[in-house]
């Protein structure tokens, strides 16, 4: 189910009782003009939250909670620095100085957090996209959303208070010390903590960041002390022009990213244009705008984005392992084996999609024996996890390309209890069992493939081919002209066999005109031309 709107035509807790009340499993993405915010959802609990641009507050949060000191902190964080792969709290469990079920407890706050400050966003779009799921790195929890409503609604109406003194988190303010001394008015922890950092130079955002505290609790913190007289608002900060170029470059770029990842092509393009405006060889940028290319077919495009961002110092192996992907995608097979190979020295020789790349580019080269050992090496790479739907297709077809069809059987059956949605995986199970002369079994894999996604040209005339065979001529035209509608230029056996069933019903032009197509793609297919002249000869 996908749900897409307005948050003038509909509140975010409106949206938030809907999928709790459907009970769905999904990823809720809310955009606000330069804001991106995650909320997902496993069967209508919240499972995660996160806002892009936001500053990740576990640590101050747990330091403030006197989970961990501040010395502590610091220390995992330049450990994260070295690990650029692992949570924070991940490093912190390792270290020992946190227990798992502490590190669960406040990210379930920080959760509850990024969602209460979503709370606040009264324009801007939301859009759900069920089945999404959330990084595997992430820690989940599992939240009522209806236990998030009250408090949420009771911080948007503080909130219209409190913009009221504090609009922005750029403004600088006064303590009058004086006054304060002289009043016997009672502060609240918050405020306590507070006071000694508000000095004339500090403003909101770096009394958010050095207290520790939530942009909610401080806003409340300041208003009370505004309204009391004991705070003048004197000025806004000023960061240098490269700073706020920094900033803006990072948020761009961190935005773009998110858009990407949540399939917005059109807004991630958008920011990673801007990211170009600011800073024209932004790698990262550019790795990320040749996968927008790469999403919408435009091959040309992404060759070009992936050699630019190659030719940058420091270039990751991912963007080497794209470019080679573009490049067997293009039939440059020589060309991609270089990229690969640059790709392991550069950090990727343990991804297993890396070596997957490397197995796919020898069995397009027909090097079986080399294509089938490097995809079984890439088998251990995955750890505990289960090997991705890419590695058992080619796995697969590996085997049967070097005539183990048992062991290719039972790496697509494998394959479907891990990814039973994969069109792909149903169709080579179908041509499986196709070549074992299983139709009725085939036919029923090839449908089932199509019922997860009746897009693949391949999957009709598979499909077509059973019945075929099957001598089920009918059903075998309906998939073939599928098939032939979806990809015209496919293949010259579809549009000879759709002859072949024209030929038996007697519609002789008809069959002329699909074996006349078949020729045009095939010109030297002899059987195709004999075929066409003793009609012609007979007509």
């Amino acid at each position: 189910m996908a749900i897409k709107g307005s948050l003038r035509e509909a509140s975010l807790p409106d949206v938030l009782q809907l999928l709790a009340m459907g009970q769905k499993t999904g990823c809720l993405s809310v955009a606000d003009r330069s804001s991106f915010g995650t909320v997902y959802f496993s069967r209508g609990r919240i499972s995660y939250a996160s806002i892009v641009n936001r500053r990740d507050r576990l640590g101050d949060i747990l330091v403030k909670n006197g989970l961990i000191t501040q010395q502590e902190l610091d220390s995992a964080i330049q450990a994260q620095t070295r690990q650029r792969d692992k949570r924070l709290g991940e490093i912190l469990i390792e270290q020992k100085i946190l227990t798992r079920e502490e590190l669960h407890r406040y990210i379930r706050l920080q959760i509850e957090e990024a969602v209460y400050f979503l709370f606040t966003w009264t324009q801007g779009t939301f859009s759900f996209e069920a089945d999404v799921l959330p990084d595997e790195r992430d820690f989940l929890v599992s939240i009522n959303p209806e236990s998030l409503l009250l408090e949420g609604a009771r911080r948007v109406d503080e909130w219209s208070l409190i913009e009221k003194k504090i609009p922005s988190f750029d403004i600088i303010f006064e303590l009058d010390r004086t006054k304060l001394a002289g009043s016997d008015a009672e502060l609240t922890m918050e405020q306590e903590q507070l006071v000694p950092l508000v000095d004339g130079r500090r403003d909101v955002a770096a009394l958010v960041d050095e207290s520790g505290l939530g942009e909610f609790e401080v806003g409340k913190a300041l208003y009370g002390l505004a309204t009391a007289g004991f705070l003048h608002r004197i000025g806004k900060s000023k960061a240098s022009d490269a700073v706020v170029r920094e900033a803006r470059v990072e948020e761009h770029r961190n935005l773009g990213i998110a858009f990407y990842k949540t399939g917005m092509y059109e807004e991630a393009t958008r920011e990673f244009r801007r990211v170009a405006e600011l800073r024209p060889n932004d790698g990262q940028a550019l790795f990320f705008m040749a996968l927008v290319h790469l999403r919408n077919e435009r091959l040309p495009q992404a060759e070009e984005s992936l050699r630019e961002a190659a030719s940058q110092p420091n270039a990751p192996a991912a963007v080497f392992h794209n470019l080679a992907f573009v490049l067997e995608r293009t039939g440059r097979l020589d060309d991609a084996q270089i990229a690969l190979e640059e790709a392991v020295t550069r950090g990727g020789g343990s991804d297993p999609r890396v070596q997957i790349a490397l197995g796919i580019v020898a069995l397009r080269r027909g090097q079986l024996d080399a294509g089938d050992a490097l995809l079984a090496a890439a088998r251990p790479l995955f750890g505990k996890r289960k090997p991705t739907a890419p590695w058992f297709h080619y796995a697969a077809l590996a085997a049967a390309l070097g005539g183990d069809f048992g062991r290719a059987a039972a790496l697509v059956d494998e394959a479907l209890t891990v990814h039973p949605h994969v069109a792909a995986l149903h169709n080579l199970k179908a041509t499986l069992l196709e070549r074992a002369g299983k139709y009725r079994q085939a036919i029923e894999a090839a449908e089932a493939g199509l019922g997860n996604d009746s897009s693949l040209p391949h999957l009709h005339k598979n499909l077509g081919d059973c019945h075929y065979r099957a001598g089920q001529y009918d059903r075998a035209l309906e998939a073939y002209e599928r098939a032939a509608r979806l990809a015209p230029g496919q293949g010259h056996d579809v549009w000879f066999k759709m002859g072949n069933i024209r030929y038996r019903t007697h519609e002789r032009e008809a069959a002329l005109e699909c074996w006349e197509k078949a020729l045009e793609l095939d010109p030297e297919n002899a059987l195709i031309r004999t075929n066409l002249d003793l009609v012609r000869t007979v007509m």
